[in-house]
């Protein structure tokens, strides 16, 4: 059986912390939704750009594959630089992103989605609107892709943004994790996941390789707070026969 989980946001969910700077996970169980069949994970998970990286995804999904005794599939369609308007309900990432997610339902069970975006709507004209804008995207992926009863997660900004000298409107911050906390106390079968000290690269923009790491721990703890424990799940039927013997083949 694979549990799958849905990653979307910018860029600190697809990841840019720098390889060589942790040890990698290494776990047969791990798996990545390619041209709509599960591979065995790889490094950059979400390749959206050139400088992706480490993902606090990886560390997510080895501690739930470890935990639940299964093969965790990750659906990667997080986008660097997106704001939420970019994400808005009908538009190009949210509907890509509704698309993988029903490929990959097709021969996974969907058990959570995790979300980290905000660096992009920073500014005096966006951030007021936050919570607004990311109430209705949260619902609308719930009842598009029928996850009514599964967590939703959502990361905060590292307080290192307000050390950005050249983007000084980034220190508003602050004004986004507060909705966040909102959000997570008003919607249902939603998370807050902490980033009270979790480090930056040098451009005091990207959580570090080391940061997505314990990020992940952090996001894998929120979710076991939320997760129904009395929920069953059926084996889904893979439109692949073979994917046992395609995934040790390569």
């Amino acid at each position: 059986m694979i549990h799958s989980f849905l990653l979307i946001g910018q860029s600190n969910a697809a990841g840019r912390g720098f390889e060589n700077e942790v040890e990698p996970i290494r776990n047969d169980d791990l798996l990545v939704l390619r041209n709509g069949r599960w591979r065995p994970m790889y490094v950059p998970v979400n390749p959206d750009r050139e400088t992706a990286g480490i993902s606090f995804v990886e560390s997510f999904a080895d501690l739930y594959a470890k935990g639940k005794g299964v093969k965790v599939g990750i659906i990667p369609c997080a986008d660097g630089g997106s704001c939420l308007d970019m994400w808005a309900v009908g538009g190009l990432l949210f509907d890509h992103a509704c698309y993988m997610a029903e490929l990959a339902s097709r021969t996974s069970t969907i058990v959570g989605v995790l979300w980290h975006q905000g660096e992009s709507d920073c500014e005096e004209e966006r951030y007021p609107f936050y919570k607004e804008k990311l109430s209705v995207i949260l619902n609308a992926f719930r009842q598009r892709l029928g996850l009514t009863d599964v967590p939703f997660l959502l990361g905060e900004l590292g307080d290192f943004l307000k050390d950005r000298l050249q983007r000084p409107e980034q220190a508003n911050y602050v004004h986004i994790n507060k909705e966040l906390k909102e959000l997570a106390n008003e919607l249902p079968l939603t998370g807050l996941v902490p980033s009270e000290g979790l480090g930056s690269n040098p451009d005091k923009l990207h959580f570090s390789a080391a940061a997505q790491r314990e990020f992940g721990k952090r996001y894998y703890a929120e979710f076991l707070k939320l997760e129904d424990k009395n929920r069953s799940f059926t084996e889904k039927s893979t439109d692949d026969s073979r994917l046992k013997t395609n995934l040790e083949a390569l």
